[in-house]
Protein backbone atom coordinates (compact mmCIF):
# COMPACT_ATOMS: atom_id res chain seq x y z
CA UNK A 1 0.00 0.00 0.00
CA UNK A 2 1.32 3.60 -1.21
CA UNK A 3 0.81 6.12 0.96
CA UNK A 4 -0.03 9.66 -0.55
CA UNK A 5 1.13 12.03 2.07
CA UNK A 6 2.74 9.74 4.69
CA UNK A 7 0.99 11.85 7.61
CA UNK A 8 0.57 9.48 10.71
CA UNK A 9 -2.68 8.71 11.90
CA UNK A 10 -3.31 8.51 15.84
CA UNK A 11 -6.59 7.43 17.99
CA UNK A 12 -8.01 10.51 19.17
CA UNK A 13 -8.35 10.72 23.52
CA UNK A 14 -11.57 10.77 25.21
CA UNK A 15 -11.84 13.66 27.93
CA UNK A 16 -15.44 12.83 29.16
CA UNK A 17 -18.61 11.04 28.20
CA UNK A 18 -22.01 11.78 29.10
CA UNK A 19 -25.13 9.53 28.08
CA UNK A 20 -28.34 11.40 26.69
CA UNK A 21 -30.42 8.51 26.45
CA UNK A 22 -30.74 4.88 27.53
CA UNK A 23 -33.41 2.33 26.00
CA UNK A 24 -33.00 -1.24 25.50
CA UNK A 25 -32.64 -0.43 21.83
CA UNK A 26 -31.35 3.34 21.72
CA UNK A 27 -28.67 4.55 23.48
CA UNK A 28 -26.59 7.59 22.88
CA UNK A 29 -23.92 8.95 23.96
CA UNK A 30 -21.95 12.57 23.93
CA UNK A 31 -18.43 12.22 24.00
CA UNK A 32 -15.83 15.14 24.43
CA UNK A 33 -12.79 14.55 22.67
CA UNK A 34 -9.14 15.27 21.97
CA UNK A 35 -7.81 15.16 18.68
CA UNK A 36 -3.88 14.03 18.18
CA UNK A 37 -3.52 18.24 17.22
CA UNK A 38 -5.14 18.87 19.98
CA UNK A 39 -8.15 20.21 18.90
CA UNK A 40 -10.99 19.84 20.91
CA UNK A 41 -14.17 18.69 19.34
CA UNK A 42 -16.73 18.91 22.30
CA UNK A 43 -19.44 17.49 20.77
CA UNK A 44 -19.31 13.97 19.17
CA UNK A 45 -22.69 11.56 19.02
CA UNK A 46 -22.09 7.62 19.40
CA UNK A 47 -25.39 4.97 19.35
CA UNK A 48 -24.51 2.27 21.38
CA UNK A 49 -25.80 -1.29 20.10
CA UNK A 50 -25.53 -4.73 21.28
CA UNK A 51 -23.51 -6.99 18.18
CA UNK A 52 -25.58 -8.22 15.01
CA UNK A 53 -25.37 -11.63 13.71
CA UNK A 54 -26.76 -12.24 9.99
CA UNK A 55 -26.78 -15.28 8.35
CA UNK A 56 -26.44 -17.10 4.28
CA UNK A 57 -28.02 -19.93 5.09
CA UNK A 58 -28.02 -22.73 2.31
CA UNK A 59 -30.32 -25.64 2.45
CA UNK A 60 -29.16 -29.25 1.40
CA UNK A 61 -30.85 -28.85 -2.22
CA UNK A 62 -28.59 -25.38 -2.66
CA UNK A 63 -31.31 -23.02 -1.43
CA UNK A 64 -30.71 -19.92 0.22
CA UNK A 65 -33.08 -19.19 2.89
CA UNK A 66 -34.04 -15.87 2.99
CA UNK A 67 -36.67 -13.71 4.92
CA UNK A 68 -39.19 -10.78 4.41
CA UNK A 69 -39.99 -8.61 6.42
CA UNK A 70 -41.49 -4.53 6.79
CA UNK A 71 -38.47 -2.67 8.24
CA UNK A 72 -40.19 0.52 9.87
CA UNK A 73 -36.87 3.10 9.89
CA UNK A 74 -36.95 2.46 6.14
CA UNK A 75 -40.60 2.35 5.67
CA UNK A 76 -40.04 -0.48 3.03
CA UNK A 77 -40.47 -4.16 3.24
CA UNK A 78 -37.66 -6.05 2.64
CA UNK A 79 -36.00 -9.22 1.40
CA UNK A 80 -33.45 -10.49 3.51
CA UNK A 81 -30.91 -12.96 4.92
CA UNK A 82 -31.85 -13.79 8.44
CA UNK A 83 -30.20 -11.48 11.22
CA UNK A 84 -30.52 -10.43 14.94
CA UNK A 85 -29.32 -8.94 17.87
CA UNK A 86 -26.69 -10.59 19.98
CA UNK A 87 -28.47 -10.91 23.37
CA UNK A 88 -26.72 -11.65 27.12
CA UNK A 89 -27.71 -15.28 27.26
CA UNK A 90 -25.88 -15.86 24.06
CA UNK A 91 -22.37 -17.82 24.32
CA UNK A 92 -21.17 -16.08 21.27
CA UNK A 93 -22.12 -14.21 18.10
CA UNK A 94 -22.46 -17.75 16.63
CA UNK A 95 -25.02 -19.10 19.18
CA UNK A 96 -26.54 -15.88 18.15
CA UNK A 97 -26.63 -16.77 14.81
CA UNK A 98 -28.03 -20.37 15.26
CA UNK A 99 -30.66 -19.38 17.81
CA UNK A 100 -31.95 -16.19 15.18
CA UNK A 101 -31.97 -18.91 12.09
CA UNK A 102 -33.93 -21.34 14.35
CA UNK A 103 -36.71 -18.42 15.30
CA UNK A 104 -36.91 -16.39 12.57
CA UNK A 105 -36.93 -19.18 9.28
CA UNK A 106 -37.46 -22.73 11.47
CA UNK A 107 -34.03 -23.64 9.85
CA UNK A 108 -31.00 -25.09 11.70
CA UNK A 109 -28.15 -28.01 11.65
CA UNK A 110 -25.73 -27.71 8.99
CA UNK A 111 -22.27 -26.77 8.74
CA UNK A 112 -21.07 -22.76 10.04
CA UNK A 113 -18.53 -20.48 9.57
CA UNK A 114 -17.67 -17.06 10.04
CA UNK A 115 -17.23 -15.31 6.62
CA UNK A 116 -16.73 -11.38 8.14
CA UNK A 117 -17.58 -8.77 10.84
CA UNK A 118 -18.17 -5.90 9.88
CA UNK A 119 -18.53 -2.16 11.44
CA UNK A 120 -22.38 -1.21 10.46
CA UNK A 121 -21.35 2.55 10.87
CA UNK A 122 -17.75 2.78 12.35
CA UNK A 123 -18.42 6.84 12.75
CA UNK A 124 -21.32 6.76 14.68
CA UNK A 125 -22.09 3.35 16.37
CA UNK A 126 -20.08 0.90 18.79
CA UNK A 127 -21.19 -2.49 17.29
CA UNK A 128 -20.17 -4.96 15.10
CA UNK A 129 -22.30 -7.09 12.96
CA UNK A 130 -20.99 -10.98 12.45
CA UNK A 131 -21.83 -12.59 9.06
CA UNK A 132 -22.08 -16.56 9.21
CA UNK A 133 -22.25 -18.99 6.09
CA UNK A 134 -24.57 -22.15 6.63
CA UNK A 135 -24.56 -24.77 4.01
CA UNK A 136 -26.68 -27.73 4.39
CA UNK A 137 -29.24 -26.15 6.88
CA UNK A 138 -33.21 -28.05 7.02
CA UNK A 139 -36.41 -27.55 8.30
CA UNK A 140 -36.22 -28.74 12.01
CA UNK A 141 -38.98 -26.47 13.14
CA UNK A 142 -41.79 -24.01 13.67
CA UNK A 143 -40.62 -19.91 13.51
CA UNK A 144 -41.13 -18.84 17.28
CA UNK A 145 -41.02 -15.28 16.47
CA UNK A 146 -41.25 -12.53 18.67
CA UNK A 147 -44.26 -9.81 19.42
CA UNK A 148 -42.72 -7.35 16.79
CA UNK A 149 -41.90 -9.49 14.22
CA UNK A 150 -44.06 -10.62 11.31
CA UNK A 151 -41.35 -12.86 8.59
CA UNK A 152 -42.61 -14.42 5.91
CA UNK A 153 -39.72 -16.98 4.52
CA UNK A 154 -38.53 -17.86 1.13
CA UNK A 155 -36.36 -20.38 -0.28
CA UNK A 156 -34.58 -18.81 -3.38
CA UNK A 157 -32.38 -19.85 -6.44
CA UNK A 158 -28.13 -18.86 -6.07
CA UNK A 159 -29.66 -16.99 -9.26
CA UNK A 160 -32.13 -15.48 -7.40
CA UNK A 161 -30.19 -13.89 -5.11
CA UNK A 162 -27.90 -12.83 -7.50
CA UNK A 163 -30.46 -10.89 -9.31
CA UNK A 164 -31.87 -9.19 -5.83
CA UNK A 165 -28.46 -8.24 -5.88
CA UNK A 166 -28.01 -7.07 -8.78
CA UNK A 167 -31.52 -5.03 -9.09
CA UNK A 168 -30.15 -3.23 -5.59
CA UNK A 169 -33.21 -5.03 -3.83
CA UNK A 170 -30.99 -6.18 -0.76
CA UNK A 171 -30.69 -2.82 1.06
CA UNK A 172 -29.24 -3.40 4.33
CA UNK A 173 -25.50 -2.31 3.87
CA UNK A 174 -24.62 -5.37 6.65
CA UNK A 175 -26.32 -7.74 4.49
CA UNK A 176 -25.67 -7.29 0.76
CA UNK A 177 -21.90 -6.87 2.05
CA UNK A 178 -21.63 -10.83 3.54
CA UNK A 179 -23.53 -11.59 0.19
CA UNK A 180 -21.17 -10.26 -2.62
CA UNK A 181 -18.30 -11.18 -0.66
CA UNK A 182 -19.81 -15.26 -0.98
CA UNK A 183 -20.72 -14.21 -4.88
CA UNK A 184 -16.91 -13.27 -5.30
CA UNK A 185 -15.78 -16.46 -3.19
CA UNK A 186 -18.20 -18.65 -5.10
CA UNK A 187 -17.03 -17.00 -8.52
CA UNK A 188 -13.18 -17.65 -8.07
CA UNK A 189 -13.44 -21.32 -6.85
Amino acid sequence: MTSLNEKEIREWKLLSSEYLYKRPWLTARMDRLEMPDNTIVPEYYVLEYPDWVNIIAITKKGEFVFVKQYRHGIGKICMEICAGVCEDSDKSPLDAAKRELLEETGYGNGSWKELMRLSPNASATNNMSYCFIAEGVEKISDQSLDVSEDISVYLLSLNEVKELLSNGDIVQATMAAPLWKYMNMINNR
